[in-house]
């Protein structure tokens, strides 16, 4: 025989309450059929953990119950090794089945083979202070994992569920799954009926932020505003994962103020978040309650690189919100000058050459126009000057670095619009400053021969039904 006594649990579990002595009760049998068995108590931490009877007579084939009790403490006294606090129950045949304290302190002091080790049962504090404890730092602590699996067994599924947010601001998406794989349900929602991937986003951990979704976390567009928090932190990586994820994303969903994630990203700057939500399907011209695209955010604010970004993709500029100001307007009022080029002075600039208004055209080059800047069918203000041939404009445009080879969206260069208009002097200008004669798709191969004496000359092959507008 080995053991005398069986105890009833593997482990002890103390649900541990801050400031409040702890105690659990477990049970003790005796083996033993004729014949009392005294019992002993020990823990490997005596200064926490106590037993109101350390010593014990059980008589045979019965059972007794122990309470082992802890000293109140404010956190859990959580051990540096998860086999540091243990009970360890000895046992020795007790023929005359009575002893008082001084026969139980002699008979287990002595060492011998009297002296039976029944079981060494590990002790552990459980619950969802427990489990607060060990989120709150997870950094701190060695073993983490097998401590976190004993203290949420002595939690509910609403103690765990409502561990589960403290466990996603932790960014720690190992904790976030040991809490969903105990029972944790991921599409509760917080005080302000937000789902708990708005916590993972608020936290900026796309782990934690992939766990919950491939857990099955799902959200409300019409209450959360998952994607307005990601373009809010310049997360482009999470506007694309949520937004592959989820099909029926409300990539334009707005606030209560009409705000789209659009509006966000532009008004805070942030290109990137801004370029993942254009890719997705948002809309450039989308306007909230002001009547303000993210192109008026953008400019209200100064963000030049974003202001680039939404010109290329929309043509927000020439929106108007409900005070009648244009993005201009707002670059202007906030003394953004860096962005009243790409705003209205490239505009200025097509209307001067449009009208051969040299001066006017100047005027925009001075002030920080683009001159190579593209309307929205890819004519510079050279392929203006060259259709209307205006040699005057284009003189200044070419001294200012205008490109004579620039090419329209129909494939056009300034020269092929001068050739297709009948203008030989802009022509001669042209080729003079380096536009190449011979590109292709040029509607006629020019004979320089043919210039000397003739102003202009005309073109049949083909034919432009008037100057774009």
């Amino acid at each position: 025989m080995d053991r005398l006594v069986k105890p009833d649990v593997k482990e002890v579990e103390l649900s541990f309450k801050s400031a409040q002595k702890c105690s659990t009760v477990f049970r003790l049998t005796n083996l033993m059929h004729t014949m009392s068995v005294a019992v002993s108590l020990t823990t490997t931490n005596p200064s926490v953990f106590s037993f109101s009877q350390p010593f014990s007579v059980i008589p045979p084939l019965s059972s007794s119950s122990y309470t082992l009790q802890s000293q109140p403490f404010d956190q859990p006294p959580l051990c540096t090794s998860l086999t540091d606090d243990l009970i360890t129950v000895r046992s020795a045949m007790l023929p005359t089945g009575k002893a008082d304290q001084e026969d139980f302190r002699r008979l287990f002091s002595v060492p011998g083979r009297h002296v039976f080790k029944d079981a060494f049962i590990p002790i552990s504090f459980v619950g969802p202070q427990v489990v607060e404890f060990l989120i709150t730092h997870h950094d701190k602590i060695p073993e983490l994992s097998s401590y976190m699996g004993k203290a949420i067994s002595g939690c509910t599924e609403s103690q765990i569920t409502n561990s589960l947010k403290l466990a996603i601001n932790s960014e720690n998406p190992d904790l976030v799954s040991a809490l969903i794989d105990a029972g944790a349900k991921v599409n509760g929602k917080d005080s302000e009926g937000r789902s708990l991937l708005t916590a993972a986003v608020k936290a900026r951990t796309v782990d934690v932020m992939k766990v919950l979704l491939a857990s099955g976390c799902r959200f409300d567009i019409s209450d959360d505003r998952i994607l307005h928090d990601a373009a809010a932190m310049n997360r482009a990586d999470m506007i694309e994962i949520l937004c592959k994820s989820m099909g029926n994303l409300g990539v334009n969903s707005s606030d209560t103020d009409g705000w789209t994630p659009m509006h966000e990203a532009a008004a805070r700057g942030h290109v990137e978040a801004l370029r993942s939500l254009l890719s997705a399907g948002g809309n450039a011209e989308i306007r909230d309650s002001r009547g303000w695209t993210p192109l008026h955010c953008a400019s209200s604010e100064g963000h030049y690189e974003v202001v680039e970004c939404l010109l290329e993709r929309s043509n927000a500029k020439y929106v108007v919100d409900r005070d009648g100001r244009t993005a201009f307007a707002l670059a202007a009022d906030n003394g953004h000058t860096e962005l009243l080029a790409p705003l209205h002075l490239n505009d200025a600039l097509h209307r001067a050459a449009r009208l051969g208004d040299v001066n006017g055209l100047k005027s925009c080059l001075a002030e920080g126009a683009n001159v190579n800047v593209r309307d929205q069918n890819g004519w510079t203000a050279l392929h203006r000057a060259a259709f209307k041939g205006d040699i005057e404009s284009a003189r200044a445009l070419i001294s200012h670095g205008a490109q004579v080879d620039a090419v329209d969206d129909a494939g056009y260069t300034p020269l092929q619009c001068a050739v297709e208009a009948g203008k030989a002097a802009i022509s001669m200008l042209l080729m003079a400053s380096g536009a190449r004669a011979n590109t292709k798709g040029l509607p006629v191969v020019l004979n320089l021969d043919l210039f000397k004496n003739q102003p202009s000359f005309v073109v049949k092959p083909f034919y432009r039904e008037k100057e774009r507008v």
